[in-house]
């Protein structure tokens, strides 16, 4: 009966005392390695991070908040100024964008800075603006949703199932 572990092909040789030592010293400098690595390698602020999401994202749907009571001020019924507001959010998120100080609040807020409407419209002018240089058609245009494009399609499929899903619930 054969023994199902042993691998196809001629039997190795066993290893010389040389290469044994050879192996030894690898994997000894290889742990070594990586507990400098881990020595060295910044601990993630978790804290830190996670409050400076939530003051800066919470600033953002603030400004929303202000933007919206304004048009609301100026007549606008509810539904309007809420359209209104995104509109403005989205061109806010696109034009600091557009000047490089959205990147830097990005670096600070982190996913405060991307889940609002503004990290929307910073998803698709800072890949245009990455390849501006390749031209209009092949460098803005063609490169400009690669990051929204996913999360766009995958939006429209999850409400067109849902609301397939409420119609036949009905």
């Amino acid at each position: 009966m054969a023994d199902s572990t042993r691998q196809p092909g001629p039997p190795k040789k066993p290893l010389t005392l040389a290469e044994q030592v050879r192996q030894q010293k690898q994997t000894y400098d290889q742990q070594a390695y990586q507990r400098l690595a881990d020595s060295v390698k910044p601990r993630p602020r978790v804290i830190v991070n996670a409050l400076n999401a939530f003051w800066i994202g919470g600033i953002i749907s603030a400004l929303a908040q202000i933007i919206t009571l304004i048009f609301a001020s100026a007549g606008l019924n509810p539904r309007d100024a809420a359209s209104a507001t995104v509109i403005v959010m989205i061109f806010l998120g696109a034009f600091l964008t557009g000047l490089g100080i959205y990147d830097e609040i990005g670096k600070v807020a982190g996913a405060g800075s991307i889940i609002p409407i503004t990290g929307f419209a910073n998803s698709i002018v800072a890949p245009a603006m990455e390849f501006k240089r390749e031209g209009f058609v092949f460098g803005v245009a063609a490169r400009m949703f690669t990051i929204a494009g996913p999360v766009l399609v995958y939006g429209f499929i999850v409400s067109v199932l849902i609301g397939l899903i409420a119609y036949f619930l009905k």
